[in-house]
């Protein structure tokens, strides 16, 4: 069963929130971070990327990167751009994108529940990912960026955070992409109470994304353990700062492909060359969106083409049965030469969100090939994380993004 507790947690004051909010710090390149925090100096990117703090071509992951956000995040809290409520407290976190909202609940997951499984993900972590925020965390001793955690959805939690919504929000406010944020404290002892048990009662929890930020919370937790052999299993750094959403309220969009080249090809004897799985029809013009599973819109020269896979291509297995699965295996693979997507320079990957030209000018701008993905579905994600498998790396995409710097869990 899945521990969640609450926490005394540090936010923004009121008025700066909307300043201090910040999309993901591995949303950024390095420039695109700096240019955000030239124009909004209150951007909780210069906590989260604090190179941006330090001179051009300073080394990202070198330790006066991760002690210049330990003390820009003191400064701030000791300045009072930062308050730390006085009692444990759950928070609701409403996000409103395209007139969707999903309705998260904001409190500190367990480092055990990770280890033993009651915490599933469904993707692998690289190494090198999880050192930099392994430093991050261990420098500011503080989860800055919190876990987007899912799970089935429970009618009485729901209740429960209906009812607290009526009330007036401790923040709401519209980011520059049109995302409405809302945040509601939750301090009653009588609702803490009835949250926590009703987790106590769920026998699973599910990454939904930020697989690197829990891993590194979990190890730097496991560090902590190590230098303090009177642990109790109680103190802070035993929990990691997550939002949980009900899966009934999240939206997964596709995760797109760019392969950079056409590997000896042109655009007409790759399509004929993938007939052989896929019936190919001719677009022209875009955008070309996969509506069906098992579809894909190929992009190359100016053109559209969607391609369908033919049943002998599809399976029952819930990893191979997957729509990133299927290409990759019977054209990325055997035709295009990418064996592993997750290091392959010559593969890009682009969230539909980013709309279909972003596509075409990939493809334009390298001379390969895009495709456009069918969306993974909630309910083959759980249900892959449930037989304790991995998808393929960048099966999924979710907006809206969480902002981080909204809640800092400090230990």
């Amino acid at each position: 069963m899945s521990i969640i507790r609450p926490f005394r947690g540090i936010r923004p004051k009121k008025e700066l929130a909307s300043s201090i909010a910040a999309l993901p710090y591995d949303v950024y390149s390095s420039g695109e971070a700096r240019q955000i925090v030239r124009d909004n100096p209150l951007s909780f990117l210069k906590i989260d990327r604090a190179e941006t703090l330090l001179p051009e071509g300073t080394d990202m992951y070198s330790a006066p990167v991760y002690e210049t956000a330990r003390d820009t995040l003191n400064v701030m809290i000791r300045e009072g751009s930062f308050i730390q409520d006085d009692t444990d407290c759950y928070y609701i976190y409403a996000l409103t994108m395209d007139g969707r909202t999903q309705t998260g609940l904001v409190g500190c997951a367990s480092i055990d529940d990770y280890m033993s499984g009651v915490i599933l993900r469904h993707e692998n972590t690289l190494e090198a990912k999880e050192q930099d925020r392994i430093r991050h965390i261990d420098t500011c001793s503080a989860h800055t960026g919190p876990i987007f955690l899912t799970h089935r959805p429970n009618e009485r939690l729901r209740q429960i955070t209906d009812r607290i919504k009526m009330q007036k929000a401790v923040y709401d406010f519209t980011s520059e992409d049109n995302i409405r944020h809302q945040v509601w404290k939750i301090d009653s002892p009588e609702d803490i109470e009835n949250i926590s048990h009703i987790y106590a009662q769920t026998p699973h929890l599910y990454i939904a994304d930020g697989h690197h930020r829990a891993a590194s919370a979990v190890k730097v937790g496991l560090v902590r353990r190590d230098a303090d052999p009177e642990f109790s299993g109680a103190e802070e750094y035993n929990f990691f700062l997550s939002v949980l959403f009900p899966s009934d309220e999240l939206q997964i969009y596709g995760y797109d492909r760019v392969v950079t080249d056409k590997n000896g090809y042109t655009f007409a004897s790759f399509l004929d060359k993938i007939k052989d799985g896929f019936d190919v029809t001719h677009i022209g013009i875009g955008p070309c969106r996969p509506a069906h599973k098992g579809e894909f819109g190929i992009y190359s020269d100016g053109t559209w083409y969607m391609a369908k896979a033919h049943s002998r291509l599809l399976s029952d297995d819930p990893v191979r049965g997957l729509d990133v699965s299927i290409l990759q295996e019977h054209i990325l693979a055997p035709i295009l030469g990418i064996h592993d997507p997750k290091t392959d320079p010559r593969i890009r990957f682009v969230g539909e969100i980013k709309g279909s030209a972003a596509l075409e000018q990939a493809a334009d701008a390298s001379g390969g090939i895009a495709f456009s993905m069918h969306p993974t579905s909630m309910e083959e994600l759980l249900r892959i994380s449930d037989s304790g498998r991995l998808m393929p790396p960048k099966s999924t995409w979710f907006d809206p993004k969480l902002r981080s710097g909204l809640f800092i869990h400090q230990f």
